[in-house]
């Protein structure tokens, strides 16, 4: 179905059309005939679905349709999703100038959130424990709202608000004088009884499950070295030239030295992980949103709720423990029906999980080769640890941006000869140089050679992949 078929409000098409969407997606197209209609829905659909479009639409239709102000309340678990429904939501109602729109989370001072109270709010956006503050303090009145939105009420539940949106929704009107729309990734029983208590009789709307949202997705998986990672990103990132990348790891220490290690190749890069202060983790977001920053490396923080338009490239420069954070990650590329890409290391360290990862998503991740990496330049080979961990700052650049390639390297002979004077008289020296030198070997390898020792380091994991 168009959206052009959909017989809404003029200001609220031209909103649609400065959105630039066309096609409906299945989730809107089952919802929307409900929601418009002013019934409650229950609906079992993932991010990037196109759910939160269907719910703003439904807001502002009844915005521009009501003879009196109407007001909602969407209920999101964490504040990069309240701001990223707020740009949705200004981008949608460009041609409502008179609608007022305002996000409430926590990790911020009060002030501009105040400001939006005392000015007026007709679509409030947040998460439940700043919503329940200014409801306590008397600055939001539960009992004005016409409608309500429960987003992502599976992931609210499991970060334990589950008592919470209890609270909130026993303040509001009765289930028959609002509209109420609870969106989950999957209808529990904790989401079916939330929905019998406190919804009218909702239509019931399920779109298939997460899992397969993975077919627009085209997959690769490298079995390669803990000491190859690097290089093999470098060597990956040269090759496929993407316009934007987010990289996955596991750790936050591993996130800030493989962002920092980019940087000194000259990758305009920046690090994402949950204990950066909550104003510079907006701004990150937001700079990458505007195409000002290529390349985000992030911890699982960034693996929902983050929505960056046109992502090309997903790395799992770790392949993830957790056989659902695979999906979750690679998700974040292919939204709102594109393609995409992803690309998973699997090292001795965390090729392990990849069997669950296959049979989550009833698939094989299809195996990809690479001859060598030796020939790939790593100019931030000679930097010590400790200039590469959170609190370290890089050494000033040129003004052009970045270091020359021959000072990088320069600077990392200088760097290297520093620490083989360093290491000089050591008793251990002998066993890190065999290491070194042994890492060296196997990159040099008949390609043959290489997949028998994948084969016996890595068990039946990789044997099945490369048989593929």
């Amino acid at each position: 179905m168009k959206f052009s078929e959909l017989h809404v409000h003029e200001q609220v098409r031209k909103g649609i059309e400065k959105a630039q969407f066309e096609e409906t997606m299945p989730v809107q197209e089952k919802m929307l005939p409900h929601a418009l209609a002013g019934e409650d829905v229950l609906v079992q659909s993932q991010t990037g679905s196109g759910k939160t479009a269907a719910f703003l639409i439904t807001i502002f239709e009844a915005y521009v349709r009501s003879k009196k102000s109407v007001k909602a309340m969407v209920i999101v678990p964490t504040r990069e999703l309240a701001v990223q429904i707020e740009d949705d939501a200004r981008l949608l109602a460009s041609y409502i100038p008179d609608i007022r729109i305002a996000t409430f989370f926590g990790g911020m001072g009060y002030g501009k959130q105040d400001q939006a109270v005392d000015e007026g709010v007709d679509l409030f956006i947040g998460t439940p424990g700043r919503l329940i503050d200014f409801q306590s303090s008397k600055k939001i009145d539960f009992t004005s709202l016409d409608i309500v939105v429960i987003d992502e009420a599976d992931r609210l539940f499991d970060m334990g608000f589950y008592p919470d949106i209890k609270k909130m929704l026993k303040k509001m009107r009765s289930r028959t004088e609002r509209q109420t729309m609870l969106f989950s990734a999957t209808l529990s029983t904790r989401v079916r009884h939330l929905a019998w208590e406190f919804m009218n009789s909702p239509a019931t709307v399920e779109i298939a499950p997460e899992s397969i949202t993975v077919d627009d997705i085209k997959q690769e998986l490298y079995h390669v070295s803990k000491e190859e990672k690097f290089l093999l990103l470098l060597k990956l990132l040269k090759e496929k030239n993407p316009a934007t990348a987010l990289i996955f790891t596991n750790t936050r220490s591993q996130a800030v030295e493989v962002a920092k290690r980019l940087q000194i190749n000259g990758y305009q890069t920046s690090f994402l992980m949950g204990d950066i202060p909550q104003r510079k983790r907006l701004k990150i977001i937001n700079s990458m949103k505007k195409g000002n920053l290529r390349f985000l490396v992030a911890t699982d923080v960034a693996a929902r709720g983050l929505h960056i338009n046109d992502l090309e490239l997903v790395v799992n420069y770790d392949l993830p423990e957790d056989h659902e954070s695979y999906v979750h990650r690679i998700g974040r590329t292919a939204r709102a029906g594109k393609t995409g890409e992803a690309v998973s290391f699997a090292c001795e360290q965390f090729v392990y999980s990849l069997e669950a990862i296959e049979s989550f998503i009833k698939r094989k991740i299809p195996a990809a080769w690479f001859d060598s990496v030796s020939e790939v330049e790593d100019v931030s080979a000679g930097v010590p640890s400790r200039e590469l961990s959170y609190a370290a700052k890089l050494p000033k650049r040129e003004p052009s941006g970045g270091m020359t390639r021959k000072g990088s390297r320069d600077q990392g002979r200088n760097r290297q000869k520093k620490s083989r004077a360093h290491m000089k008289g050591r008793k251990h020296q002998p066993k890190k140089t065999q290491k070194k030198s042994s890492a060296e070997d196997m990159r040099t390898l008949p390609l043959e050679e290489r997949i028998a020792i994948y084969k016996e380091k890595y068990g039946q994991s990789f044997k099945d992949n490369s048989e593929d």
